[in-house]
């Protein structure tokens, strides 16, 4: 009999033993937190997307409560409401968030460009862009295999005659789909914006026109007809400068190609 009670006396003194230690450890080795970095957290929407410039919710969180003169309107995809709890939270003046939003800068259909090639590899667009920097006829232009569609977590993007698409009204400017997308194609700028030049590609016009009906061909007509010097072309393509742009549509009209457009 005593075979059999003194092993189980002592695995139950070394469970309670054991037991005691987890009790003090956890005590002396515990991470105090905050009770307003935790409110912060809250507020915030906690998709660690980074658009704010820090490593995630919780780093922007202990750096507002660290940093007194750090803004509380940086979180683009909690907005205005996200910035008003932390300002309330911390005490801070509130600061209204200017609307982000992302567009692809790119208006390849199947009806403007083809492939020159049949893909039968992993079904996406980085992988797809190891292949002769992917399977269209233009190099810069979408895929549409839908990386930036799999990482939105608010469904604001969406593949439509295989060219990534974003809706305005679902998107808050995370900026993901950006980071996603292997063509760097996928821009983001003030949704008060509404001139936007839907083409990504730097070849000269000859080339550009060939690879699709709808890319820029540098021509400079946009340039020519802004009177705020607003659009300038770049290595070969338009480019706006936000800055100086007043949204009045002279571009968007002049441009033969219609890669310029006014949502």
């Amino acid at each position: 009999m005593n075979q059999i009670i003194i092993p189980v006396l002592i695995f139950a003194g070394l469970g309670i033993f054991a037991g005691l230690l987890l009790s003090i450890f956890s005590k002396v080795f515990a991470v105090e937190t905050n009770e307003k970095v935790e409110q912060i957290k809250e507020a915030l929407p906690g998709l660690n997307c980074g658009a704010c410039g820090f490593s995630g919710c919780e780093d922007y969180a202990n750096k507002l409560f660290e940093d007194n003169d750090l803004k509380t309107n940086l979180c683009l995809p909690g907005g205005g409401e996200a910035a008003h709890k932390i300002s309330n939270i911390l005490g801070k003046g509130f600061e209204a968030v200017e609307p982000i939003v992302a567009d692809v800068l790119c208006q390849g259909s199947n009806e403007y460009t083809s492939d020159i090639f049949e893909y039968s590899g992993i079904h996406t667009c980085s992988a797809c862009n190891l292949y002769y920097q992917g399977k269209g006829k233009c190099n810069y232009g979408c895929i549409g295999f839908g990386d930036c569609v799999n990482v939105c977590q608010y469904g604001a993007i969406s593949i439509v005659d295989g060219v990534a698409k974003v809706n305005h009204e679902l998107c808050t400017g995370c900026g993901m789909c950006k980071d996603a997308c292997p063509k760097g194609i996928i821009g983001t700028h003030k949704k008060s914006q509404r001139v936007v030049v839907k083409c990504f590609n730097c070849d000269l016009g000859k080339y550009t026109r060939t690879a699709c009906k709808l890319g820029c061909i540098g021509c400079k007509k946009c340039e020519k007809i802004c009177q705020f010097d607003a659009i300038r072309v770049q290595n070969n393509k338009a480019v706006i400068d936000y800055e100086k742009c007043t949204n009045c549509g002279a571009c968007s009209a002049a441009c033969p190609v219609k890669c310029i457009v006014r949502q």
